[in-house]
């Protein structure tokens, strides 16, 4: 267990309105949530608030003074602004976006600002959005000008959920090009963009966009098992060359954290740290990866 300070930048806030979206796209009703959960052999998560305070507990048990909660449909954004209310020195609200949606712009500001979330989530994959289109610069527009920060999912998507439930998944993971978000970190210099799991899969295009763009940052999230689609590479030699190329301050750690009974993946945590250590880390540049950067990203505010 290291002694640095740890604040998770990637867990999914599995809330009410999550479940019942999925009933209703396996052709139920809002109802069908405890029975999803039940099918899934998850805990029913409640309400919002009773969601937060279990997410809380869990932090406290594993030590983790901090994390993102990201409304993992579009449309729950209350849903997270309810538990950042009830504990606003623990959770740091992310919302997902679709901006294809009429409203998409004025939901980004009202997002940003009356419910106080900090970071609006791109899955251009998933939405069948392309990064470069004008609907998603008009979302990041938004964004920039609510002091926002700007989460983009890039190269493969999968959703292990949708799967469990025989739901379909669509995507177009030839919209999930990091080189295409590089255009919009370029055109937006002050806004902090970040790309979760090291890029999914497309890591040299990743670090290009991210060499080419300061304001790029890469969080650590989930176990990476895209790796295997690079012949002989590893996690060890992925933290060690997004090290090189982005620098400690802009790598960020997080675990893909999402369903209770399992909570915290606390096996995510240990082997990374256990990465850090054997590459030789410094003390220093480790604390900003477990903690620092995040906290800088998100500066905290009074529970």
């Amino acid at each position: 267990m290291t002694s640095d300070p740890i604040n998770d930048s990637h867990c999914h806030f599995f809330s009410p309105a999550f479940f019942s979206a999925l009933g209703r796209q396996r052709g139920g009703d809002a109802q069908d949530a405890s029975r999803i959960c039940r099918e899934l052999e998850w805990e029913d998560p409640g309400t919002p608030d009773a969601l937060a305070d279990r997410w809380a507990r869990e932090l406290d048990a594993h030590g983790v003074g901090r994390a993102a909660l990201i409304a993992s449909v579009p449309g729950d954004e209350d849903s997270v602004a309810s538990a950042v209310r009830r504990h606003p020195g623990r959770f740091v609200g992310f919302f997902m976006l679709d901006p294809s949606a009429a409203d998409a712009p004025e939901r980004v500001r009202r997002s940003l600002t009356e419910r106080s979330l900090r970071a609006m989530c791109l899955f251009p994959a998933m939405h069948r959005v392309p990064l470069d289109d004008d609907r998603t610069l008009r979302a990041v527009e938004a964004a920039a000008a609510a002091g926002g920060v700007v989460f983009v999912h890039c190269g493969f998507l999968s959703i292990g959920v949708r799967r469990r439930l025989g739901l379909p998944s669509p995507f177009d993971l030839r919209l999930g090009d990091p080189l295409a978000l590089s255009r919009l970190a370029l055109a937006f210099p002050r806004v902090p963009f970040i790309v979760p799991h090291f890029g999914a899969g497309p890591f040299r295009e990743a670090l290009m966009a991210a060499d080419a763009c300061p304001n790029v940052h890469f969080d650590t999230s989930s176990s990476n098992g895209w790796i295997r689609y690079q012949p002989g590479l590893t996690l060890d030699a992925v933290f060690q060359t997004a090290l090189a190329v982005l620098g400690p301050s802009r790598l960020i750690f997080g675990t893909d954290s999402s369903f209770f009974p399992r909570g915290w993946q606390r096996p995510v945590f240990d082997l990374q740290t256990a990465i850090l250590e054997r590459i030789g880390v410094s003390q220093e540049d480790r604390a900003l990866v477990l903690g620092g950067n995040f906290e800088r990203l998100f500066p905290g505010k009074e529970s």
